[in-house]
């Protein structure tokens, strides 16, 4: 097992590592910005090094810096947690150069899902369903119509290298075609440095489902099974919750075999997400692979009992996953929601600014990932995530219950937060049912202007 590790991260994924480490008594080295000079990620960590200014591309994203922090404090392995560098192949690479164990796939496994035609080949390749659209890349005008007649519209243009909603774009007629498809290329151009795009038929009413795999490096891989993250706004994950609740034993077992097999065919190691999309009828379609741990992993931790952290570590060390596939059960039911520093009256503005008040929930059921506290200044560089709290219940329903409970008690103040907005979402008819919704509920909710004050 590694003696020293640094963490190429902030916020509250850095302290969840830097926990997970601390128990394994593994030594934690943190990196950090100006402007989280005093975030908690610092505060416990065994070693901290300033890596440079506020933005991120001159800190959390400077390659040079962090390895350079990296060989002063002779830490073995990089966790680059999420988001920044964590699906940066160049990154994972120098890592390799740098005898340097990259806590996370080969540069070449995320090479290969990152861009996503590529990874939608692979899993054709594989006999798992994707949705009917293009074959590879499409780099023309005349070739997206020919593509979108033959397949139907609405059409979906999505960038092969995007993420998060940017570069896509929903087509319904010819007409509309061209412009859209220049858009998202230009889009995808200034947001991922690389303008191809492919298209997909539109499935109007999706629910999103996402499959979690571990893989260690002797060739073992299993699935943990299924969290449902189709409550989201503008393609942002609000609330995920495992099991789903229009997943069956059945069709549990056939996603995680599909989910085992792109995995398997990627020659992937480490912890990796699969996403699906499930159409009205119950069919599910391979979308993408995101090739590190993810924001909601915890979901899967509490639905699981296994610390896919714990697991991430252990397999970059060389050691066997800790657990079979006939070991995965889910138990009870867990939900999460993101409590952001946004302003939901106001269009979800961003709320940066220092917390006066910072009372996090308890009890039986209930977790907190965080890295906030009581006068702490939100900057305004980075993402807006304040917690993650995470409940689990028995049944669905005792989980509604835990999270509107916990959601009361959570104070935060100095700040506006979503809290309010989970208090209501969490309790809408809708969501209780948890059957009759897509991946669009939300977004028509709030255009029905619903008061998103104190619930």
């Amino acid at each position: 097992m590694f003696q020293k590790i640094l963490i190429a991260n902030r916020g509250e994924i850095a302290v969840r590592i830097i926990r997970a480490c601390h128990e394994m008594g593994i030594r934690v080295v943190a990196v950090y910005s100006e402007a989280d000079r005093n975030s908690l990620h610092v505060k416990y960590a065994d070693e901290a090094y300033c890596i440079g200014k506020g933005p991120a591309r001159e800190s959390y994203l400077n390659i040079p810096q962090i390895i350079a922090a990296c060989e002063i404090s002779d830490a073995e392995a990089i966790h680059p947690g999420y988001g920044f560098l964590a699906e940066n192949a160049h990154f994972a690479e120098v890592c390799e150069a740098s005898n340097i164990k990259f806590i996370g796939p080969k540069h070449t496994a995320i090479n290969q899902m990152g861009n996503k035609a590529n990874a939608r080949r692979l899993a054709q390749e594989c006999g798992v369903p994707t949705v009917p659209g293009s074959k590879d890349v499409v780099k023309t005008v005349e070739e997206a119509q020919e593509t979108a007649k033959k397949i139907g519209y609405p059409v979906i243009i999505k960038a092969s290298a995007g993420g998060g909603g940017r570069g896509m774009r929903v087509v319904h007629t010819q007409i509309s075609l061209p412009n859209a498809f220049s858009t998202a290329q230009a889009e995808a151009q200034a947001c991922f440095n690389c303008p191809d795009v492919y298209i997909e038929r539109y499935i109007s009413q999706p629910r999103h489902v996402e499959v979690q795999v571990m893989a260690d490096e002797r060739g073992s891989i299993c699935h943990l099974g299924e969290r449902d993250c189709t409550i989201q706004r503008r393609h942002q994950k609000l609330v995920e919750e495992s099991p789903s609740p229009v997943v069956d034993g059945e069709m549990r077992r056939r996603m995680g075999d599909a989910a085992c097999a792109i995995a398997r065919a990627a020659e992937y190691t480490s912890a990796g997400t699969i996403e699906f999309l499930v159409d009205e009828t119950g069919s599910f379609y391979f979308m993408e692979m995101n090739t590190r741990v993810q924001v909601e992993h915890c979901v899967t931790e509490l639905a699981t009992g296994i610390d896919i952290v714990k697991e991430q570590l252990a397999v970059a060390a060389g050691e066997p996953l800790s657990f079979k596939q006939e070991d995965v059960t889910l138990q009870g039911w867990t939900i999460e929601c993101r409590i952001n520093a946004e302003d939901a009256e106001r269009n979800f503005r961003p709320s940066p600014g220092t917390i006066t008040k910072y009372l996090p929930p308890g009890g039986p059921g209930v977790r907190v990932d965080s890295a906030a506290y009581a006068a702490y200044t939100i900057p305004p560089l980075y993402d807006s995530m304040i917690a993650k709290l995470i409940v689990h219940g028995r049944t669905r329903i005792s989980a509604i219950r835990r999270m509107l409970r916990a959601l009361g008690e959570f104070q935060i103040e100095g700040i506006a937060t979503t809290i309010p907005f989970h208090r209501n979402l969490i309790k809408h008819p809708a969501f209780v049912r948890g059957t009759r919704y897509s991946t669009h509920f939300v977004d028509e909710w709030l255009a029905k202007g619903i008061d998103l004050g104190p619930a």
